[in-house]
């Protein structure tokens, strides 16, 4: 689609963003696209209406990489997510005209939630390698046997992204998966995707392996029921899920018995303080996508 800028007689071509999946740009394979708009209905470009084949695609780039992921030791996959903060900052500018044109901020607020997004994502990757100290322990047993428990990755975890944060609600729900060594299909905030899509451009330039992050657009009525009721997705984060689409999403994942994070009761995405460092970083984040391990090994031996 275009529209024609009376100011200087020409045409205006807007951009059609693609798909971000196990590292490539793929058009969607419907070759559905919707119109993105800023926060006061100025046509912006065109994004991707992704399919339940795209979030299959998506989902299998993301079951190949996992292993890898998981693998890596806990110091290389800080050292590769703190890349990505440094890649994030050098397009700092970016980030900060998609933010104030997606939400409707000045550029001050802009900025302030760009520069929160960039240290949020450092302060994750920091974690990597202290969160097994903190969640994993050495546990007392009556008989010549060490016992311990360690965490490990879940696996595939579906992210239905916050909607009214375009980048730094995303980043605090994407970090966490990471951090822990799980790998990631994120259905963006449907009105608001343009940020998300930069974010994939620093991905797909930065050390994260294809298929380690795969990032969807469209209308999240069509992605996350598909998101919970594919059998190898192993976890959802349904914070971005519209109330309406809730039980039917929580019914479609309860059929494969796969966990759900939710929002805390009583919080609304649309009110949730992104802002608030006290509320939107939490080691339990990484916890929660996290499965504990306990394992029995004989002294001396």
């Amino acid at each position: 689609m275009a529209d024609r800028d009376p100011a200087e007689g020409r045409i205006e071509v807007w951009k059609t963003y693609k798909l971000y999946i196990g590292g490539a740009f793929p058009r969607t394979e419907s070759g559905r696209t919707y119109l993105v708009a800023a926060a006061d209905g100025t046509p912006l470009a065109n994004a991707c209406r992704a399919s339940r084949k795209d979030v299959r695609d998506a989902v299998r780039a993301a079951r190949s990489a996992s292993g890898g992921w998981a693998g890596r030791t806990a110091m290389n996959r800080g050292q590769i997510l703190y890349r990505v903060a440094e890649l994030m900052e050098g397009r700092r500018a970016q980030f900060v005209e998609d933010v104030a044109q997606a939400e409707g901020l000045s550029a001050g607020t802009a900025r302030a939630a760009v520069d929160r997004a960039i240290d949020r994502w450092v302060w994750y990757a920091g974690w990597a390698d202290k969160i097994a100290q903190v969640l994993g322990s050495s546990n007392p047993v009556a008989g010549p046997y060490f016992n311990f428990t360690i965490p490990e990755p879940t696996g595939v975890v579906g992210i239905v992204a916050p909607e009214t944060s375009s980048l730094l609600g995303l980043v605090s729900r994407l970090a966490p998966v990471l951090v822990g060594g799980s790998v990631a299909v994120v259905a963006t905030s449907e009105t608001r995707p343009l940020p998300a899509i930069t974010l994939a451009e620093v991905l797909a330039t930065s050390d994260v392996p294809g298929g380690v992050v795969n990032i969807l657009t469209g209308l999240k009525a069509e992605l996350a029921p598909a998101m919970a009721a594919h059998d190898d997705i192993d976890a959802i984060d349904a914070w971005g899920v519209p109330e309406a689409l809730r039980r039917e999403v929580e019914l479609a994942a309860a059929e494969n018995v796969k966990r759900v994070a939710r929002r805390p009761k009583g919080v609304l995405d649309a009110r949730f303080d992104w802002l608030d460092d006290r509320a939107a970083e939490r080691p339990e984040w990484i916890a929660a996508f996290l499965e504990m391990k306990t394992v029995w090994h004989p002294i001396g031996v």
